[in-house]
């Protein structure tokens, strides 16, 4: 079957070396964005801000090269591995995420490609099940895969012998799709939302043991 050399059944795999300096770079031009439309008008504009600014600009410098470090490690996180019935999945830094999604709930493959996924040779799959239908949040995405078009159509074939549907989805309602541009960016601030998130809940799980 098609994709089945690069994606064998139980075996791990993980995304393609890509993914980190497509975060960073992501990252990168969300700070130039910043400088250029926030810190030079102030730099510019206000007294002393010459000198602010220089100190802004230290720090973001500082949360870049942390960063850098955070996405290295993320990367070393991440693998993916397809069986029978069900895709497995785990990740996370500081907090580490397992999943596992059944074939046979899938309901939408997404295909996306942003602008430096396309200049670095990568794709995201986002899957969405029967559970996370009415959400805009797929329930896992796929992240820098180099031969995605494979995976997709390996994913539909799995789908479809569980399913018995002909199109490859869960329900046979939604297509499969390709999205390109600005939305095809958004998974590096949802994997950080994520951990932010997760990092929230255990601090208030601490402040309720508090007496």
């Amino acid at each position: 079957m098609a994709g089945q050399d690069h994606f064998p059944r139980n075996v791990p795999f993980k995304p393609s070396p890509a993914l980190v300096p497509w975060f960073i770079i992501d990252f990168l031009l969300i700070i130039a964005l910043i400088a250029v439309c926030f810190l030079v008008p102030f730099m510019a504009v206000e007294e002393g801000g010459l000198y602010t600014g220089i100190l802004i600009l230290i720090g973001l410098a500082f949360i870049a090269v942390l960063f850098v470090v955070w996405t290295n490690l993320y990367y070393a996180t991440m693998f993916y591995e397809l069986h029978d019935d069900e895709l497995r999945w785990r990740r996370g830094v500081l907090f580490r995420t397992t999943g596992i999604v059944p074939y046979n709930r899938i309901t939408n493959l997404d295909l996306r490609q942003g602008p430096v996924m396309r200049l670095l040779g990568i794709s995201t799959i986002s899957i969405q099940t029967a559970g996370y239908s009415g959400q805009s949040v797929p329930e896992i995405r796929i992240e820098a895969i180099t031969h995605a078009e494979e995976l997709r159509e390996l994913l539909r074939s799995y789908v479809r012998g569980c399913s018995g549907s002909g199109d490859g989805t869960g329900t046979g309602s939604r297509p499969v799709k390709v999205v390109e541009g600005p939305a095809a960016s958004t998974g590096t601030g949802l994997l950080i939302l994520d951990e932010l998130k997760r990092i929230r809940m255990l601090l208030e799980q601490q402040n309720r043991r508090e007496p």
